[in-house]
C-alpha cells in the first residue's frame, strides 16, 4: 500500500539534526500504517511494538528540538509555546491509542492526525524555529529574530497556520475531555455491573435459604442431592444423606408457643450446621421440623457418625422441653443411610431411593423411642 507521509522538500527546515529526525519520524508513521492496515501485519503485539517505538522516539525528538532551541538562545515566547505543542501531541497520540478499541475507523483516525499533525508542525512552528535560529546567528537578538518571525511572512499564510493550530489545539482539549468522560462512563458502567452481580449473587442467594433458619431450603436440598447423586453414580462413589426430626415439636410448639418454637428450631439448625466440616456438605431444612444432612464422598461408617454427632451437639443445647415424650430436653431423632446410587427410571439420579432408605430409618429411630440415630439396612450397592 502507498505510505501515509509522503516527504518532499516543502518539509524540509534546513537544520540538519531536525530534518533527518523528522524523516526518521515520518518513516515510523508509515510503519504504523502499514501494521494497522495490513492483514498480514502480525496482530497486536506488532501494533504495540511500532507504538512504542513511534512513542519514544517522538519524546527523544522534542527532547533534541528543546535542547537545540536553549543552546541556540531562542525566545522564551517561542519555546513555551513549542514545547506545549510538544506535550499535547504527546498526550493525544497515547489518549486515540487508549481510546482505539471504542472507535469506528481508529486505524484512520490515528494515521490522519499524526501525519496532519507532523505536517502542520513541520510548516508552522519547526520552519519558523529554523528562521529564528539563523536570524540570532546573523546577530539579531532573540526577542528581535521572534518579532521579525511574526512580522516578515505573508500574513495570509501566517494567519491560516495559526487558525489551523487553535482548531488543533481545541480539538485537543475536546478530545481530552471526551476521552475522560468515556473513560468515567466505562468506570461507572463497570461499577454498576458490579452491583448488579453482587445484587443477582445476593438474590440466588436468598432464593436458596430459608428465612427462618438460615440453612439451605427445600429446593436447593433437591437440587443439590440431585447433582450430588449424578456425579456419585458415575464415579461409583457413595452419598450419606441424614434425615432429622425434631422429637416432639407439636408438644414443644402448643407448650412453649410459636415464637419459641422457631427460636428452637433456630438453635437445632445452628447445632446440626456446626458439626458439619466440609464446603460439600449441605444442612438443609426440609420441611417443618425436618432437617436434611446430604454427606457426598461419605460411607455407612462415616455417615453415622456424623448423625451420631448432631444428635449429642443437639442433647447438649439442653434446652428444657417440659412436654416430650424422649427426655427433659430438646432432642432430634436422625435417620442414616450411605450408597452408592443406584440407576433409576428414566435415567434419573436415584437420590429418590436414597431420600426413602433415611426416612425408613429416621421411622425406626422415633420407633425406637427417639433421641438418637439409627442407621438404614444394608441393601444392593449399600456401603
Amino acid at each position: 500500500m502507498d505510505t501515509s507521509f509522503v516527504w518532499d522538500d516543502g518539509f524540509v527546515t534546513g537544520l540538519d539534526v531536525v530534518d533527518v529526525q523528522h524523516r526518521a519520524l515520518v518513516d515510523l508513521f508509515n510503519e504504523l500504517s502499514h501494521a494497522l492496515f495490513s492483514p498480514s501485519s502480525g496482530g497486536e503485539a506488532l501494533l504495540a511494538d511500532v507504538y512504542g517505538r513511534l512513542l519514544a522516539y517522538t519524546a527523544y525528538h522534542f527532547r533534541e528540538e528543546e535542547e537545540l532551541m536553549g543552546r541556540c538562545g531562542l525566545d522564551a515566547r517561542h519555546i513555551e509555546g513549542h514545547r506545549l505543542l510538544h506535550q499535547q501531541f504527546e498526550e493525544q497520540v497515547r489518549m486515540l491509542w487508549m481510546q482505539r478499541a471504542s472507535m469506528a475507523d481508529a486505524g484512520t483516525t490515528l494515521v490522519d492526525f499524526l501525519t496532519s499533525w507532523l505536517g502542520l508542525h513541520i510548516l508552522g512552528i519547526d520552519q519558523s524555529m529554523a528562521r529564528q535560529i539563523a536570524s540570532v546567528q546573523a546577530g539579531l537578538s532573540a526577542a528581535e529574530a521572534f518579532e521579525r518571525e511574526r512580522e516578515a511572512h505573508d500574513n495570509g499564510i501566517q494567519a491560516l497556520l495559526k487558525m489551523i493550530s487553535k482548531l488543533y489545539s481545541a480539538l485537543s482539549v475536546q478530545n481530552a475531555q471526551l476521552a475522560a468522560a468515556n473513560q468515567h462512563l466505562e468506570e461507572r458502567v463497570a461499577q454498576r455491573t458490579h452491583e448488579l452481580e453482587e445484587a443477582n449473587e445476593r438474590l440466588r442467594t436468598l432464593s436458596r435459604t430459608d428465612a427462618l433458619l438460615g440453612i439451605a431450603n427445600r429446593a436447593h436440598f433437591n437440587e443439590w442431592l440431585e447433582q450430588t447423586c449424578a456425579l456419585a453414580r458415575r464415579a461409583r462413589r457413595p452419598v450419606g444423606l441424614v434425615m432429622i426430626d425434631v422429637d416432639c415439636f407439636k408438644r414443644y410448639n402448643d407448650h412453649y408457643g410459636h415464637q419459641q418454637g422457631d427460636a428452637c428450631l433456630q438453635a437445632v439448625a445452628r447445632a446440626v450446621a456446626g458439626c458439619v466440616r466440609r464446603g460439600t456438605d449441605l444442612v438443609a431444612r426440609y420441611g417443618g421440623e425436618e432437617l436434611a444432612v446430604v454427606l457426598p464422598e461419605t460411607d455407612a461408617a462415616g455417615a453415622q457418625a456424623m448423625a451420631g454427632r448432631m444428635v449429642q451437639a443437639v442433647r447438649a443445647l439442653g434446652m428444657p422441653h417440659a412436654d416430650s415424650l424422649a427426655g427433659p430436653s430438646v432432642s432430634i431423632s436422625a435417620g442414616v443411610c450411605s450408597q452408592v446410587p443406584l440407576p433409576a427410571a428414566g435415567g434419573a439420579s436415584g437420590s429418590a431411593a436414597l431420600i426413602a432408605r433415611a426416612d425408613a430409618a429416621l421411622y425406626e429411630a422415633k420407633h425406637q423411642g427417639r433421641n438418637r440415630c439409627v442407621a438404614a439396612e444394608a441393601v444392593g450397592a449399600v456401603l
